[in-house]
Parts: C-alpha cells; structure tokens; sequence
C-alpha cells in the first residue's frame, strides 16, 4: 500500500528511522546543526551512491551534472512539498499559534 504521492510504507519506514535518529539527537544539541549533519550525511551517501554505480571514475566525472542536478531537484521538491505540509499543519506539529 502506497500513499497519494506513491510513497509505499518500506519508503516512508526507512525515512522515519532516520528522522527518529535525528529527534534523538535534537535532544542534545540545537536542531540546526542536526539538519546541517543530516544534510552533510545525504550528500555524502548519495556522492557514494553514484560512485558504487559508476564503472569507472571516467564514467563518474561524466554523470557528474547530472546527478548534481538530479539530487537537488528532488531535494527541492521534496523540501517544498513537506514545507508546505508543515506550514498548512503548523499549529498541529509545533504547538504554537500561527498568527
């Protein structure tokens, strides 16, 4: 089963543990420097990813834009959609009165 933006719930488990590891460490440091680890830690996995797919670091360097490209348009679009999900839910997730 699958949510409306076709999401299934494997997808959605994994991103949950994730974001649990991070409220775990928001607990102990300030939440913007959990979100700059957390950001650090996905570029780096996926330079990786896109590494351990490559042939060669010829076929790397060449794959190069595009993943640069690929990876933030789907950063963007994913962080706008969840934006707006948080801004139409604000007083819901952070207690506090959106006026």
């Amino acid at each position: 089963m699958s949510d409306k933006q076709g999401i299934s719930n494997e997808f959605r488990a994994r991103a949950d543990q994730l974001i649990d590891v991070a409220n775990r460490q928001a607990n102990e440091v300030a939440t913007g420097q959990v979100s700059a680890s957390m950001m650090y830690a996905t570029a780096r996995f996926n330079a990786f990813q896109v590494a351990a797919t490559a042939e060669t670091s010829e076929d790397m360097a060449e794959e190069r834009e595009h993943a640069v490209n690929y990876f933030t348009e789907q950063y963007r679009k994913m962080f706008e959609d969840h934006f707006d999900e948080c801004l139409a839910n604000f007083e819901r997730y952070t207690g506090r009165s959106s006026e």
